[in-house]
This record gives C-alpha cells, sequence and structure tokens, in this order.
C-alpha cells in the first residue's frame, strides 16, 4: 500500500538537496512534485490543496530546527503534516455504560462489510472481549448465510434469528432483528454486537432511513464505514453520505493490499475528520490490522514500519523455536536442513515475503529492500521447501552426503532441476558460514552480508 506515493515524494524531496536555504523560488519546484505526487495517489484535491498550503507556511514560516537541511526540513513537513491529517494517536474503541456495547457497520455493497465484520469480531476476541454477530441484511439473498461462514471461520459467536423465507421483508424485519440480537448478546455475557447492515450499489433514501432507524434504536456506541480502498474518490464520496446522515466514529478500509496509491485513507480521514480504526490487507481472516498513523506515515515516507514488523513477528512466530535456531545456528555445529525448513515455515506464517520487505526501511543497510520487492517470488519457498523434503532424514541432517546422483534423485522428487538443487545447497552452505562467523564474533560486516544474501534473487526453473 502508499508505493505510488511513497515513490513520489521521495522524488520530490530530491528536488532540494544541495540548497543552502528554502526560498519561495526553490520550494516551488519541491511542492509542484508533492502535489503531483498527492493527486497521482488519488488523494482528493481539497485534501491536496490544504497539504500543500501548509506545508508551504510551514516552510517558509522557519518552524522547522534550522540545523536540518533545506530537503531534510521539507521531509520532516511532509511527515509531520501527513500525520496531522490521518490523526496522532491510534483510535480507540468507545463502549456503553451497560453492555452489550453495539457496533453499526455501515457501507455500501461489495465494500466489505461482512468480511470485515467476521475479521473484527476475530480481532476483539483477541484482545480479551466476548463478541457477537449479527447479519440484518433482510434484502440480499444469502446475506445473513455468508455471515453465518464468515462466524464460523473466525470462531466468532453469531446471533442468526429466524424470517420466513416466502415472505417479504423490510425495516421492521431489520429492526425486530437487531432488538433480537442485543437481548440474546446481553443474555449471553457478550460485551460487543457487531451488527452487520445491508448496502446497496449506490447511495438511496431507503438504506439512508434504515440506517438512521437502525442507529435511533440501538444508540450505538461506534458507526464504523467500511470502504474499498481500490474505489478512491467513490469511497470518500460515500463516506462523506454516511458521515454527515450518521455521524460516523470511524473507518475501516478494506483491500489495502491491492491498493498502491493510499489516496483513500488521507481524503476521507480529511473529508469526514472521521478516524480510520483498521484496515483490511489481504483475504485471511487474522489479515486485518489496527491503523497506525505514525506507522503508515512512516512507510510513505521510506522510513519502513518495523514496529508492525515486530509485532507481527511476536504473535506468529514461536519464540522458543526462534531461540533454539539462533543458538544451533550460532554455534560451531551451524544449523541442518531441517531447521532451515523450519525457519522457512516460521517465516511464511508472517504473510508474504512482498509484505515483509515492504515494512523494513528504503535507507541504511536495507537500501535497495523496496526495489527487490516486486522481483520476489513468492513459489520459491514452497519449492524450497519441496526440495528439502525430497530428501532423506539422513541428507537433512548433513548436507555434506548429497552426491551428484542424490541431487538427481532430488530434483526428480522435487519436480526442480540439478540446477535449483545446487543453488539451494550453496545457498544454505553460505548462511551456515555466515552464522558461524557472528557466532565467533564475526560483527556487522558479516551481519550485512547475510541481509544481502537473504534477499529474494534465487530463480528456479519453471
Amino acid at each position: 500500500m502508499f508505493e505510488t506515493l511513497s515513490d513520489k515524494l521521495q522524488r520530490s524531496f530530491k528536488t532540494l538537496r544541495g540548497q543552502g536555504t528554502i526560498t519561495d523560488e526553490n520550494i516551488g519546484e519541491a511542492l509542484r512534485e508533492i502535489r503531483l505526487a498527492l493527486i497521482e495517489a488519488d488523494v482528493s484535491l481539497s485534501a491536496v490543496t490544504d497539504i500543500v498550503d501548509h506545508i508551504r507556511d510551514r516552510a517558509l514560516g522557519g518552524q522547522v530546527a534550522t540545523a536540518l537541511s533545506p530537503s531534510e526540513q521539507i521531509v520532516k513537513i511532509v511527515h509531520d503534516e501527513l500525520i496531522n491529517i490521518l490523526g496522532r494517536d491510534t483510535a480507540r474503541f468507545r463502549t456503553s455504560s451497560q453492555p452489550p456495547s453495539v457496533i453499526l457497520m455501515a457501507g455500501l455493497q461489495g465494500g466489505g462489510k461482512t468480511t470485515s465484520s467476521g475479521k473484527l469480531a476475530m480481532w476483539l476476541k483477541k484482545a480479551g472481549h466476548r463478541p457477537m454477530l449479527v447479519s440484518v441484511d433482510v434484502y440480499r439473498p444469502a446475506a445473513r448465510e455468508q455471515l453465518a461462514i464468515v462466524a464460523r471461520a473466525t470462531g466468532s459467536q453469531i446471533y442468526e434469528g429466524k424470517l420466513d423465507p416466502d415472505a417479504k421483508h423490510g425495516t421492521d424485519d431489520v429492526l425486530r432483528l437487531a432488538r433480537d440480537a442485543r437481548r440474546e448478546a446481553a443474555s449471553f455475557g457478550c460485551d460487543i454486537l457487531i451488527v452487520d447492515t445491508a448496502g446497496r450499489n449506490q447511495i438511496a433514501a431507503d438504506l439512508m432511513d434504515e440506517m438512521a432507524a437502525l442507529k435511533k434504536l440501538l444508540n450505538p456506541s461506534e458507526i464504523l464505514f467500511v470502504a474499498d480502498a481500490m474505489t478512491g474518490q467513490d469511497a470518500v464520496n460515500s463516506a462523506s453520505a454516511f458521515h454527515s446522515l450518521l455521524a460516523l466514529t470511524g473507518v475501516i478500509l478494506t483491500k489495502m493490499d491491492g491498493d498502491s496509491r493510499g489516496g483513500a485513507a488521507l481524503s476521507i480521514r480529511h473529508v469526514t475528520g472521521a478516524p480510520i480504526k483498521f484496515l483490511g490487507t489481504g483475504e485471511k481472516p487474522d489479515a486485518f490490522e489496527p491503523f497506525h498513523p505514525d506507522r503508515i506515515v512512516s512507510r510513505i515516507m521510506g522510513m519502513g514500519d518495523i514496529a508492525t514488523l515486530l509485532e507481527h513477528a511476536e504473535a506468529k512466530l514461536d519464540r522458543g523455536k526462534a531461540e533454539q535456531f539462533a543458538k544451533k545456528a550460532l554455534s560451531g555445529d551451524g544449523f541442518s536442513l531441517d531447521d532451515f525448513r523450519e525457519q522457512l515455515r516460521q517465516i511464511k506464517k508472517m504473510g508474504s515475503m512482498k509484505s515483509i520487505l515492504k515494512m523494513l526501511p528504503s535507507v541504511g543497510p536495507f537500501a535497495g529492500m523496496s526495489q527487490a520487492v516486486e522481483n520476489v517470488d513468492e513459489g520459491q519457498f514452497n519449492r524450497i521447501e519441496t526440495i528439502i523434503d525430497s530428501m532423506t532424514a539422513k541428507e537433512r541432517r548433513d548436507h555434506e552426503l548429497i552426491n551428484g546422483s542424490r541431487r538427481k534423485r532430488i530434483a526428480r522428487g522435487s519436480g526442480t532441476t540439478v540446477q535449483d538443487v545446487n543453488n539451494l545447497l550453496r545457498q544454505y552452505a553460505q548462511m551456515r558460514k555466515m552464522f558461524k562467523t557472528m557466532g565467533s564474533g564475526g560483527g556487522l560486516k558479516a551481519q550485512q552480508r547475510m541481509m544481502q544474501q537473504m534477499q529474494p534473487r534465487q530463480k528456479f526453473g519453471r
């Protein structure tokens, strides 16, 4: 996400390098580049104008430490301005004094309300809550069944209720389902009720009237607008319409993994003032993360997002296995191909290698990683695992047993080539050697060589 904006902004900062001071003349080109970067990222024109005006005022007003160079000053100003727009604090949920607290999910059809409702329930469960789901979409065929499937996939409790399949349903049925679900949640000791509402292909008066009736009945603690980030300005316009009627308390942006521009996030926040609370970053139930403005801005500015990467590692990886591997790898004996395969499986738990690399800074020892992202072959890790699986237990414990005939057998068994097997064994041997050097006090140079070696540049056949 945000790749387009990040790349364009990096180029705009270069226009001030070598300048002694910021003047009205030399900042003009940088601001034009910044404006173009924001527009191409699909940021709304009103937001673009405000951002650029604020950057100019701060840059010419000398509101940054004079110890910084002009290009560094602009980087800091843009960084601060983006955080100001997105909000400086992670948005927190509001709750009612009498549980269950109600979260009303709003949005157009196809925006991802149902999937996001299930993901939100799963996230709340992990945070120590007891959520219950209910769908009050009585119009779209199989809408309520879809939420039931999502609830089962996320291990969430759901109130399904009963409707006459032969009757024509309307707002009265919607309100009855919502009322009964709240009663059911209270009786089961659930502290949060997530209400998945009906959507339309476009803003409609009957939809808005129904949402207003639900708000009046349930007095929700949160009204979250769910928007597909890839729809750009359409998402902004829809958010604005819902906000004017319902006074949204927050936004969930879905399909952020497929949106390289990122303009919807800046625009929706600027237009509605409602904080973005969560991002949907994939199809899996756990591809859902809280929105941290400072971390997102760090990604946009090419500074990476190490905090989120560490959180993912903490949640997904087995600390005991990681410590065991580190101890073994740094010892004189090194680590086996069995250990190597286990580490690959651990890394895969964190998501795609592209998503991991995108969280690394584009400066310092990680410079060049962002360029390597697009060349990552995600299937490479599966092929490596298949090659190791085709080895015998003795071969995995002692790679030196793998002679020419064994390599041919392993290649046939894994559906790869002898060259693929040779490449894997060569990289494995180099990694063992580097770990041993680090274990014996090899220092920073060995670590840097290891990082270079870890870059996914190997290309397998087929």
